[in-house]
């Protein structure tokens, strides 16, 4: 298995194991800076995070102006050195789910995050989906590369 490849199946797997992320998009207040917010994920069936987003959210209100974003996963280890700990970067833009998608994306969403029933039927939330342009991953001191 190539140098690539071991890196691209170890960053698959990071995803999968968290459900909180860091994203940043392009701030609509400060043009040009970055805007970061802790969010929760889940993956839809290829992968890809989903979000529940309330258009009242900052972070929202950035997207809808530029849908660019980059999207940070770490793992646990990262709070006690953040040098040696795994994490992964992925750069992209987020659009909203289909509608047609949006039944089953909310079953797949609350089976990861059970508590967010009570506001995902609230009229400002919606299903938001990354996609991936590329990506970095950081296996820890030494182990890094674009995939």
């Amino acid at each position: 298995m190539s140098n690539v490849a071991e890196r691209s199946e170890k960053a698959q797997a990071l995803l999968a194991s968290r459900r909180v992320g860091y994203l940043s998009t392009q701030s609509k207040r400060r043009p040009g800076f970055p805007f970061g917010s802790v969010v929760n994920y889940a993956l839809d069936g290829f992968g890809r995070p989903v979000f529940l987003f309330s258009t009242l959210a900052v972070h929202m209100k950035n997207l809808q102006d530029d849908g660019r974003a980059s999207f940070l996963v770490c793992s646990p280890e990262v709070e006690q050195d953040a040098v040696t700990a795994s994490r992964l970067t992925l750069m992209g833009e987020v659009t909203e789910v289909p509608e047609d998608e949006v039944e089953a994306i909310k079953a797949m969403y609350l089976a990861t995050h059970p508590g967010a029933e009570e506001y995902a039927e609230f009229s400002d939330f919606g299903f938001f989906r990354f996609h991936t342009a590329d990506s970095y991953y950081v296996g820890g001191f030494g182990e890094m590369g674009w995939l």
